[in-house]
């Protein structure tokens, strides 16, 4: 099963020419989870993926650069007559606030539910929990989110099974599912149960336990980075974090990626990265647009693919994509990709009011 997540908004607080506000969108098989969703992202996802009929939104605090992109986004959806029911998860507080902005969205042709999370309460998927992590930030009551896929089984020894009488076939497909087929049972010729990947997103937060716990042996870890180290008084004042307190947990809570976001428009992307990687070498500081892979442990780490780079390869290969956004969109996605902004034009209406 595919799992990817996808960087529509990486800026904090306010957005900038090269950084939306927070929101990733988590691809896993046939699922699409959007986490926060920060003025504009309607618009980000429009120039880059598309508005995808995602089944959920995960809102991790109810401080505006974290879900002010919402009721237009519901609004885009009722548009274009969408009839899928969605739901929305959130913290205390996340019913009034919709309650409140009926009269943005108004009306939907399709089901909307609102519901508001325990910390440690989790929402069962097909294959998957996504549980609700407390964390440590000003807002009343602020989340991050622990993505965690089921146990796989493990390696079936086809020799050692055919040696014991099963036939190639469904029978193998039975003794995968849990099954005894003609006397033999699973364990006899299964390996040991393999763990499914996990991934962490931090939303805003100063370092704290629960988030070191829930990250523990994560295969991405996203986390913020509003600051660097010498503005630890600032981060502490305002319950954010530092790279390197980033760093530090993904270090001690041994993940095996850890993605940097909520990026202010003081820092370059690439000054948060080389901060945190002095204390955890395995870092990145995805930009908008980017997307980070996440394939079974045994197929390697997850990885870091560049927007420029993914529309270079479709470009080569003829992608349906990105002869679908044309020639603009094109152009926004390279503008997206540039390295860092001082190095770049600032691209035109990066960010809309949605």
């Amino acid at each position: 099963m595919d799992l990817s997540l996808f960087f529509a908004g990486t800026g904090g607080s306010a957005p900038s020419a090269h950084r939306g506000l927070p929101a990733i969108v988590v691809r896993l098989g046939g699922d699409r989870l959007l986490f926060d969703c920060g003025e504009g992202t309607q618009r980000q996802l429009v120039r880059s993926i598309g508005l995808l009929d995602m089944e959920c939104v995960f809102v991790t605090h109810l401080h505006a650069d974290h879900w002010l992109g919402l009721p237009g986004m519901l609004k885009s959806f009722a548009l274009r007559e969408r009839e899928q029911p969605l739901v929305v998860y959130g913290p205390r507080g996340l019913r009034e606030l919709m309650g409140a902005m009926r009269i943005v969205y108004g009306r939907l042709p399709y089901e909307l539910s609102v519901v508001e999370l325990e910390p440690a309460e989790s929402v069962r998927r097909d294959g998957y929990a996504v549980a609700a992590v407390p964390v440590s930030h000003r807002a009343p009551s602020s989340f991050g989110y622990a993505i965690v896929e089921d146990a796989r089984p493990g390696h079936l020894d086809a020799q050692l099974a055919e040696q014991l009488g099963v036939k190639p076939g469904p029978d193998f497909g039975r003794l995968q599912r849990g099954e005894t087929v003609d006397g033999v049972a699973p364990e006899q010729v299964m390996g040991a149960e393999r763990e499914g990947r996990k991934i962490v997103l931090s939303g805003d937060t100063e370092p704290c336990e629960a988030l070191a716990i829930a990250a523990h042996e994560a295969d991405v870890l996203v986390h913020e980075a509003t600051f660097t180290d010498e503005e630890a008084e600032r981060a502490r004042l305002t319950a954010h974090s530092t790279a390197t307190q980033a760093a530090t947990l993904a270090r001690d809570a041994e993940v095996r990626l850890l993605a940097l976001t909520h990026v202010s428009s003081r820092h370059g992307g690439a000054q948060l990265r080389d901060e945190a990687r002095a204390i955890f070498a395995a870092t990145e500081a995805p930009r908008d647009f980017d997307t980070i892979e996440v394939p079974f442990p045994e197929r390697g780490g997850a990885t870091l693919e560049r927007w420029s780079e993914r529309q270079a390869r479709e470009r080569a290969g003829g992608g349906a994509a990105g002869a679908a956004r044309g020639e603009d969109g094109d152009a926004a996605a390279d503008e997206a990709g540039a390295e860092e902004p001082e190095t770049a034009p600032p691209p035109p209406e990066t960010i809309a009011t949605p």
